[in-house]
């Protein structure tokens, strides 16, 4: 009898609702309560190219920061023809854009919660691939420095506009002096 009155305090007690005022169940799990306040999310990082003014220089600087004091003292391998640089890579925004995506990964894969192997798959994942796209003898450093003994820097020319944005900026524009367009319904 008395084990009988245990089970049915305890499925009592199981099947009431949770008390609003106490710990989350799932605190131990690192989840939230019923009825608890989400958990906030921390900001998610945006792209560098998409950053503007004060915020992209605060940027820069922490990216410069990280791939003079840490990237090539490490990873910088010797500057060949087969393994460009420039002393001026902050000038090259496609080369900014993979610096900053390798060090937003390193970031998170250096984080605890990545795991023991985290590192390992950042170098496997990320570092290769991005320094090999970078370096290339045909990359986007190609025209810079190739001897440490020869500093250069030299910006390549990009594609132009496809077909179809020249077609529009022509379309738009008046097709003389005084002339402007009306919009019509």
């Amino acid at each position: 009898m008395e084990q009988q009155a245990q089970q049915a305090q305890q499925i009592d007690h199981l099947a009431s609702a949770p008390d609003p005022g106490g710990s989350s169940p799932f605190a131990a799990f690192g989840m939230p309560g019923l009825g608890g306040p989400p958990p906030v999310a921390p900001p998610e990082p945006r792209p560098i190219l998409e950053l503007d003014g004060e915020e992209r220089e605060d940027e820069l600087d922490a990216l410069s920061d990280w791939v003079d004091d840490f990237l090539l003292p490490v990873y910088g391998a010797e500057v060949t023809t087969a393994a460009p640089w420039c002393l001026q890579w902050q000038e090259h925004d496609d080369v900014v854009a993979w610096l900053h995506a390798l060090w937003l990964a390193y970031q998170q894969h250096k984080d605890p919660e990545a795991g023991l192997s985290g590192l390992f798959v950042w170098h496997r994942d990320f570092l290769t691939h991005a320094m090999a796209a970078i370096r290339a003898p045909g990359g986007p450093l190609s025209a810079c420095m190739t001897s440490p003994e020869r500093p250069a820097h030299r910006i390549l020319p990009g594609p132009p506009p496809s077909a179809r944005t020249e077609k529009a900026t022509t379309d738009a524009e008046p097709s003389g002096p005084g002339e402007s367009y009306e919009l019509t319904a």
